[in-house]
């Protein structure tokens, strides 16, 4: 960890999806969803320290649903406890991302197979509303929305495929893959890059192309590797 002190924990403000009515989730549950956004996201760097006491004030809340919050965290691998130092944002695990990616690789393989074979002109249009929305995210260089909707390109996908569950099962297998991937985004042409994976990905679906699909996504996917070799040299601080 570097010798310069990291900021103090700030929980960024969670926005309320309009014409949205949330379910109603516990203390406990509220804090969770707020930090593993934000340390997902990168808005909490690795290697920040995460004060109980200053969360409880600001969610008006005691500790304890702190605790158990950061508890669940930790055992998610987004926070680490140490009873005599601290709490702190985990470090990005860098012999943790080859298997995400070997995972990722297997069950993406599988949804993008079925969704070349049946997808229909209605499914390509989502598709295609999806990369006009990232266009416009890279135009304006805004990387939060443009992550999310990579995220629904795959999500939908794997909707599209029959499979949702795999989707549900992948977003806790890649989270550091997530958090690295969040580095890369602002790099000059890394967006443009993407799209035009998305591109080809998405070509070979509506051509019904089960081996340019599969290839195509596993090309995607393979990229994250020696971006995080080179971000390792770039923010050495934020990497385990």
């Amino acid at each position: 960890m570097s010798s310069t002190s990291p900021p103090k924990a700030a929980v960024p403000p969670m926005r309320e999806p309009a014409g949205i009515k949330l379910r109603r989730i516990t203390a406990g549950s509220a804090i969770y969803d707020r930090l593993y956004s934000a340390i997902v996201s990168l808005q909490m760097p690795p290697g920040m320290p995460l004060q109980e006491k200053r969360i409880a004030e600001e969610f008006g809340v005691s500790r304890t649903p702190v605790r158990e919050a950061l508890l669940r965290l930790a055992e998610a691998g987004l926070v680490d406890i140490f009873p005599q130092s601290g709490t702190f944002v985990s470090l990005v695990p860098v012999a943790a991302i080859p298997e995400a990616v070997v995972i990722r690789k297997a069950l993406e393989g599988t949804t993008v197979e079925k969704t070349a074979l049946i997808a229909t002109r209605a499914d390509i249009a989502r598709l295609d509303a999806i990369i006009a929305r990232q266009r416009a995210d890279a135009l304006h260089n805004e990387t939060s929305a443009f992550h999310e909707q990579d995220e629904a390109f795959h999500e939908t996908i794997a909707g599209i495929a029959g499979y949702p569950g795999i989707w549900t099962i992948l977003k806790t297998v890649k989270i550091q893959i997530d958090r690295a991937r969040r580095l890369t985004l602002p790099a000059l042409g890394r967006m443009d890059n993407v799209i035009e994976e998305h591109v080809t990905i998405r070509d070979a679906i509506a051509a019904h192309d089960v081996e340019g699909a599969r290839n195509a996504m596993m090309h995607h996917l393979s990229a994250v590797i020696p971006d995080v070799a080179e971000l390792q040299l770039q923010h050495p601080d934020y990497f385990s």
